[in-house]
């Protein structure tokens, strides 16, 4: 595997070939560390095993780091990729701090890693294909072809078992106290009130101790079968047991030419037990005030940090999206940019979004890193690809765990605003963590 750094220029070879579709289950179980997973309703599903290159970077300036290692390695590319769904990617995300974070679990998440899969299977509309890659010195097309070769033959055999239990939870540990958040969002609706801020997103941390151990395969299908509409991503380092996953309905950005798109979802309530009560809550949804008022800060945030890039900015009218266990105000956003940019440069001038930061940016960082007892690491950050061309999709990390096999954590938060109720808000969580908990509470 080759370590790539900024001015790092290694050769890259590239094959592609369409095979028989094997079962998505058994290709991930059967993957090798690092795995990635990618897939999301207006794109191909990816499956990433090993990895050829990796990029990672620190600090405030990760953001250019890997657009730089990135540029400098597609461009060695002898590429034949069969297909634009397959053709080569660097798959991965970035720390929502810009420091990001070395507290359990997230001591293996550097700030920024990327993978270029050195094996991958990727599902789209018009076939399922496996690509082969390698980087470095000896990177050859004839070594290359021998492996897709290779490779072909191991997915041929692949068989779909039955998807096991859900693993069953044996204990909850809440890393904040009822009593603690009430506190830190009273204190927060104090700093709004006076004027010196305008919203806050703060997040909990729920640890959860599995009866059994956690098949992330069976999970993703379940993630997937329930939440069609959501981007379901898989990232994990090399080394160690700890896999970050989920199933976000948030795109942050997604760039292709000079076409953007995005959107601004914030403002939530629950799903109804009926179609009346689920038309009631998504009226009175479109009606509250606070949520209507939470909901335009992030839109108009959002289209005045595309402004700088584009020769136009689109807002569409504002909407209710329903999932399974929620419903979200939306306002889908497009824009022409005004010339050729990277998607890390959309990516750093939207990271974070109201939706999961605040306003002002600074202040509402600040005000996180007081109020919050865990480290939010790679949850709620930018996660997705990017490609040879500068294009790329990236989400936002929500409905998101980090998962070994015996422990979960998972992450969820609120927008607080200035007649924000602490209790609500803590009840807005628990809706939150429904995606990811459904998922490991033991069946019926």
């Amino acid at each position: 595997m080759e370590q790539l750094g900024t001015g790092e220029v290694e050769h890259l070879v590239s094959r592609t070939v369409r095979i028989r579709e094997p079962p998505f289950r058994a290709v991930l179980e059967t993957a090798t560390r690092p795995r990635t997973v990618w897939s999301a309703p207006d794109d191909a599903t990816v499956v990433g095993s090993g990895a050829a290159a990796t990029v990672t970077a620190n600090g405030p300036e990760r953001f250019t780091r890997v657009r730089e290692a990135a540029e400098a390695l597609f461009e060695t590319g002898d590429v034949h990729a069969g297909t634009e769904a397959a053709r080569p990617r660097l798959f991965g995300g970035f720390a929502f701090h810009d420091e990001g974070a070395e507290r359990s679990p997230w001591e293996a998440f550097p700030d920024a890693r990327f993978v270029f899969p050195r094996v991958q299977v990727t599902y789209a509309d018009n076939g399922t294909w496996l690509t082969v890659n390698a980087v470095g010195p000896d990177a050859t097309p004839e070594a290359v072809e021998t492996r897709l070769d290779d490779e072909r033959e191991r997915l041929r055999g692949l068989a779909d078992d039955p998807m096991g239990p859900r693993p069953g939870i044996r204990e909850r540990t809440r890393t904040t106290a009822l009593d603690d958040w009430r506190e830190g969002v009273e204190a927060a609706v104090s700093r709004i009130r006076a004027g010196d801020l305008r919203k806050v997103v703060l997040a909990q941390a729920l640890e959860v101790d599995l009866d059994a151990p956690l098949s992330l395969s069976d999970t993703l299908v379940r993630l997937g079968e329930k939440y069609p509409d959501c981007h379901r991503f898989l990232v994990e380092p090399a080394a160690g047991e700890a896999t970050f996953f989920g199933a976000t309905p948030e795109r942050l950005v997604s760039v292709r030419g000079r076409t953007v798109e995005t959107g601004a979802l914030a403002g939530t309530t629950g799903r109804g037990e009926t179609p009346t009560e689920d038309e009631w809550l998504a009226r009175e949804l479109m009606g509250s005030d606070k949520n209507v008022h939470e909901h335009d800060l992030v839109a108009e945030t959002i289209r005045d940090q595309l402004a700088p890039f584009a020769a136009s900015v689109a807002m569409g009218e504002r909407g209710v999206r329903r999932l399974a266990t929620v419903q979200h105000l939306w306002t889908p956003i497009t824009a022409e940019l005004d010339r050729d940019y990277h998607v890390l440069d959309l990516v750093e001038a939207l990271h974070p979004t109201p939706a999961v930061g605040g306003l002002p940016p600074e202040d509402a960082l600040a005000t996180i890193r007081e109020t919050e007892p865990f480290d939010r690491g790679w949850y709620a950050a930018p996660v997705g690809w990017i490609d040879a061309a500068g294009y790329g999709s990236f989400a936002v990390a929500l409905r998101s765990a980090v998962a070994s096999q015996s422990k979960v954590t998972l992450f969820a938060g609120v927008g607080i605003v200035a007649d924000s109720d602490p209790d609500r808000e803590w009840d807005e969580v628990q809706l939150k963590y429904r995606p990811i908990l459904d998922e490991l509470e033991a069946d019926e």
